[in-house]
């Protein structure tokens, strides 16, 4: 099953600094049929103006996902960490029992994020913080893991989800595939482009919510970038 839930049909507040986009019930956006999917909890798009952002605040027992699309993202926490992201890289924190963070947009240009939050495979634990280059040619024409809860995936940011967050980059006629079982979620969003999923066609910021699909074979229609969650 492919539901296509079109970027126009999202919840979301513009608050002058951030406008915001919500694809599941989030802040005063609230949609019965659209509280999670499998372990995915929360998967924002958000603009952020130059010089703002989001200012201290607790967070625990939630793993937070940031995907930068344009500009870069400016991480601090009381844990001591300190780091800036910018476009096509990713941070994760495992907030555990419990973490302040900022999120600050110090550029001069707007900055667009993706932010995805997954529910912990058991909560507690230690919070921490991470942040990896992921250079969009290493994963162009497929999928490339940029977070895991497995121990297989050593070449992603760990996260404590039975989750993968994944991207690729396709050229316009190009297709591969992800392996995603029956028994598993996935929720693919395009950062830009467009791409026919199994006939469904998606555009730029749609949400495609898949399920009962062993493989996700996905066709672009246009250069495309894409970023897709397989959680549980």
């Amino acid at each position: 099953m492919i539901e296509l839930r079109p970027f126009n049909t999202l919840g979301g507040a513009n608050h002058g600094w951030l406008n915001a986009k919500h694809h599941f019930s989030f802040a005063d956006y609230h949609d019965p049929k659209r509280e999670q999917w499998g372990a995915l909890r929360v998967w924002n798009d958000d603009e952020i103006a130059p010089n703002s952002g989001f200012p201290p605040h607790p967070h625990a027992n939630m793993e937070i996902i940031t995907y930068v699309r344009e500009g870069a993202i400016t991480h601090q926490d009381s844990l001591g960490n300190k780091g800036r992201t910018v476009a096509g890289d990713v941070q994760v924190m495992s907030a555990g029992t419990g973490v302040r963070h900022s999120e600050y947009n110090l550029e001069t240009e707007l900055t667009r994020i993706f932010q995805i939050w997954i529910f912990p495979r058991e909560r507690g634990g230690a919070p921490a913080w991470g942040a990896k280059p992921f250079p969009k040619t290493d994963r162009s024409g497929r999928f490339v893991t940029l977070a895991s809860g497995f121990a297989d995936d050593t070449d992603a940011l760990p996260i404590r989800a039975d989750a993968r967050v994944l991207g690729a980059t396709l050229k316009a006629g190009e297709t591969t595939e992800y392996k995603l079982g029956k028994n598993r979620h996935g929720y693919l969003v395009l950062a830009k482009g467009a791409v026919d999923i199994g006939g469904v066609h998606v555009n730029a910021r749609d949400g495609a919510a898949i399920s009962d699909l062993d493989v996700i074979t996905v066709t672009a229609l246009e250069e495309s970038e894409i970023v897709l969650v397989d959680s549980i």
